[in-house]
């Protein structure tokens, strides 16, 4: 299902303010300077949601690794609870991206990103739909590609 640009806009603004902004508060001591921020926070989340949900290859994916960047820092590997791939965010990555960090995925996770079960993946995957990978679970691209294909089909 391909995300609605209001739903993303409301994701990314409150992940940003949980994230980013409650933090700076608290250091600033709740400091004034932080509520112009959630202005711009707002108004910037807009653009973000428009370029990732509409815009070209090239400026998504740029937009998309700039947020996951900022938001999902870390050493280790970017390994969301399968229901992140469910949201707004997730969606569209899914849909962009496909997976952030990963060239193959398992099932469950393949399955979320398509918002099917483990079994219809099997399903998928036994019948050609997604490309194992030969490690076990399958490519990330053959599921952001599948992905596509159902988006131009429901268009």
């Amino acid at each position: 299902m391909r995300p609605r640009h209001d739903q993303l806009v409301d994701q990314l603004v409150r992940l940003i303010d949980i994230r980013l902004l409650d933090p700076l508060e608290i250091l600033l001591d709740g400091h004034d300077a932080v509520d112009p921020l959630r202005d711009v926070i707002r108004a910037r989340a807009r653009s973000w949601a428009a370029v990732m949900v509409d815009g070209d290859d090239r400026a998504a994916v740029g937009a998309i690794m700039r947020v996951m960047a900022t938001l999902y820092p870390g050493d280790g590997p970017f390994d969301p609870p399968l229901d992140w791939w469910r949201s707004p965010l997730g969606q569209v990555v899914a849909r962009r991206v496909g997976h952030p960090a990963a060239e193959k995925v398992s099932y469950a996770v393949a399955g979320a990103m398509l918002g099917i079960t483990r079994q219809g993946v099997h399903d998928l995957a036994s019948r050609g739909k997604l490309a194992r990978h030969p490690e076990g679970g399958v490519l990330t691209a053959s599921v952001r590609d599948r992905l596509l294909q159902e988006g131009t089909r429901n268009a």
